[in-house]
């Protein structure tokens, strides 16, 4: 069993990578945005919750993120491992996530984190927005909000994954195959 974390800012590319990381892998891809994008299609309860959120350029609370993230894991007991893809994105969220694979007698294998400009990856979601639809895709103002949201509640995640040596950055700037390869050599190494 291989439970992977792979986060970044948004538009890093962590969703890009996803996909061909869970191919070469064989692990069930959890992406936080695909399952609040299916719960908020579907308008399940958690799904209206978050959908007031996202709109406002906010993250979710832990407590419905846990909540979709932990059915979803329960809907792929069979896998061989997890990506995990935009989870956990606080401290609160990450102890919940080891005591809930602890319940499994699972754990996170290792957290990879995409880093970028933020510059870079204004400009990238600005682009991504004008095809995606989502409203918080289309406003710098937005964006940078997402990225302070990021600094103040995510980057200290990086220091709690360190204190259990299952950290790792990966420079999310380059080609697509450029930074997969640099990916499959971190995986490679566990």
């Amino acid at each position: 069993m291989i439970n992977i974390v792979l986060f970044g800012k948004p538009g890093a590319g962590k969703g890009t990578q996803a996909e061909f990381l869970k191919e070469k892998y064989n692990l069930t891809h959890l992406s936080t945005g695909d399952i609040f994008r299916f719960n908020m299609k579907n308008d399940t309860a958690l799904g209206k919750e978050a959908k007031g959120y996202i709109d406002n350029g906010e993250l979710v609370p832990d407590s419905v993120t846990i909540k979709m993230l932990q059915d979803e894991v329960e809907k792929n007991m069979d896998s061989k491992g997890f990506l995990f893809d935009g989870f956990p994105r606080t401290i609160p969220q990450a102890d919940a996530l080891d005591a809930f694979l602890k319940t499994k007698n699972w754990e996170v294998t290792a957290t990879i984190a995409l880093e970028a400009d933020d510059n870079i990856l204004v400009e990238r979601i600005l682009e991504r927005g004008k095809t995606s639809g989502r409203v918080d895709d289309q406003d710098a103002e937005k964006i940078r909000n997402r990225y302070e949201e990021y600094n103040e509640k995510t980057a200290p995640l990086m220091e709690y994954y360190k204190g259990q040596n299952k950290f790792h950055a990966v420079n999310g700037i380059g080609s697509i195959a450029e930074i997969t390869e640099r990916l499959s050599a971190v995986i490679d190494k566990l």
